[in-house]
């Protein structure tokens, strides 16, 4: 069993754990994040037009500064960091956005000098956004956690075809096979009795599923030799910033969007945990991610924000260690020194990780469910801020052009089935919960149609019941019913 030195009335996420489990556990994290943090580099890389080498500076970046953005949102300062378990990373709510910069004119240069200023007006008005906590009762959470969850199981699917929407082998059996392969052995390893395994069973079960597709002819290290070994982060590698205005209204839009996806996760991860935050913590949080955000362009990487995919690992595990994911962070900044690790993780075949994330992103949703459970539906609208929040929330996942025809500051917001979900949950409770009564009844909850006299209630004794259509005493034997002669 695991070792754990847990002071009693400390916060869970307070739990310290021996140094090897820790950065196992901390390896873990990066491993389950690793392809959606490089994602956005290289999507924004090819839209500028850089070759490989380039494309391989702006990864290393965005480990690097991945990695120094979680050590403060984990450990934290004074005013910065929320000191839970979070990972942080290039955020993909910008990428359109960042892309139509690029594509305008103003090439990378614009998109950095955007993400900055952008980001200096986030940080201002942190504090102010994190007010908004005391909208966020279960009925809001519930909505948000569960929609994390199933907005990722697309992410976990298209893993598990293969990953590369133009390979040949795109959604093959053999793919199909090596993802589920790797499910299975997710689900063996959780079953173990043994802690260690149990709790580390994601990352065993990436590793033994990459053993077998190196069996299969499914995994391919050839080009890890190829590159650097060692190359450190180069300020302004890309030119010095530049500053259009409408690059950087656009890109407060996307702070906006961040900001609340960022207290969305901030408050499902202390949810799963089950430590409290408040408007001062969630503050923090938001701080250390618009800070890191700011300083983010001059090494070379974009916005940082915090990633739903490893707010699973922490309810599936069960690890609620912040210092966990702090050594994930140092596991990020080493492999952006080190480009030759970078590509030994980035050789894990798409597939295994998919087989991975689906029980990890279900785990959110799962998560969000179990939320939900705690929610008051009878005599209020919560029935219906629920489905239709979930409803707008899956709109975009189930129908990725939905709003194609939209303005881009609409497709920005909403485009995310996190956003979406969450600003409607939010306008929804404030409408029927604060601003409308809260005990107005609703379609979807029938009245009751049944009374029972209080006299024969007041008549019935501890264990009492009806079987059957008969009542019963505590020991199952029959008690007489004495009806009106009339």
């Amino acid at each position: 069993m695991t070792k754990q030195t847990k002071a009693p009335g400390r916060r869970p996420e307070d739990e310290r754990l021996p140094l090897g489990s820790t950065i196992a556990y901390g390896l873990q994290h990066v491993l389950t994040m690793y392809g959606g943090i490089i994602a956005p580099p290289l999507i924004i890389g090819q839209i500028a037009g850089l070759d490989s080498t380039e494309i391989g500076v702006l990864i290393a970046a965005c480990l690097f500064m991945g990695g120094l953005a979680t050590i403060l949102q984990t450990v934290g300062i004074p005013f910065f960091g929320s000191q839970l378990p979070l990972v942080q990373g290039v955020s993909f709510a910008g990428v359109a956005t960042m892309g139509a910069i690029v594509t305008s004119g103003g090439g990378l240069p614009a998109v950095f000098g955007a993400v900055i200023v952008a980001s200096i007006i986030g940080l201002l008005i942190a504090p102010v956004f994190a007010t908004i906590i005391r909208f966020f009762p279960p009925v809001v959470t519930g909505v948000v956690i569960t929609t994390i969850g199933l907005t990722l199981l697309p992410v976990a699917a298209g893993w598990a075809m293969g990953g590369n929407r133009n390979a040949d082998d795109f959604g093959s059996p053999e793919n199909l096979m090596l993802a589920g392969v790797t499910f299975v052995i997710v689900l063996v390893l959780s079953k173990v009795r043994v802690g260690a395994i149990s709790r580390l069973a994601i990352l065993l079960a990436i590793v033994i599923g990459t053993i077998f597709a190196v069996i299969i002819g499914k995994a391919d290290f050839s080009t890890v030799g190829e590159g650097p070994v060692f190359a450190l982060p180069t300020p302004f590698a890309f030119g010095l910033p530049t500053f259009e205005i409408a690059g950087i209204i656009s890109m407060f839009i996307v702070i906006l969007v961040t900001l609340t996806e960022t207290t969305a996760d901030i408050l499902a991860v202390s949810e799963i945990v089950g430590t409290k935050v408040d408007s001062k913590r969630i503050a923090a949080g938001l701080r250390a991610d618009m800070l890191s955000s700011a300083v983010s362009p001059v090494f070379g990487t974009f916005t940082q924000s915090a990633f739903a995919q490893n707010v699973g690992l922490v309810a599936i595990t069960g690890v609620k260690s912040r210092f966990v994911v702090t050594a994930g962070g140092a596991v990020l900044v080493i492999l952006g020194l080190l480009p030759v690790l970078g590509r030994v993780v980035a050789a894990v075949p798409s597939p295994v990780l998919g087989g991975a994330g689906i029980v990890l992103f279900g785990s959110v949703a799962a998560s969000g469910i179990r939320t939900l459970a705690k929610v008051e539906y009878r005599d209020n609208m919560n029935l219906v801020i629920v489905a239709s929040a979930l409803g707008i929330g899956m709109l975009p996942i189930a129908a990725p052009t939905i709003y194609d025809q939209m303005p881009s500051w609409f497709v920005t917001i909403f485009h995310s089935g996190i956003s979406s979900a969450a600003v409607a949950a939010i306008l929804l409770n404030l409408l029927f919960n604060h601003l409308g009564s809260a005990k107005r009844k609703n379609a979807f909850v029938s009245a009751p149609t049944r009374s029972i006299p209080v006299a024969i209630l007041d008549a019935l004794e501890d264990g009492d019941s009806v079987v059957d259509g008969k009542v019963v005493d505590k020991e199952g034997n029959e008690v007489i019913v004495e009806r009106p002669a009339h």
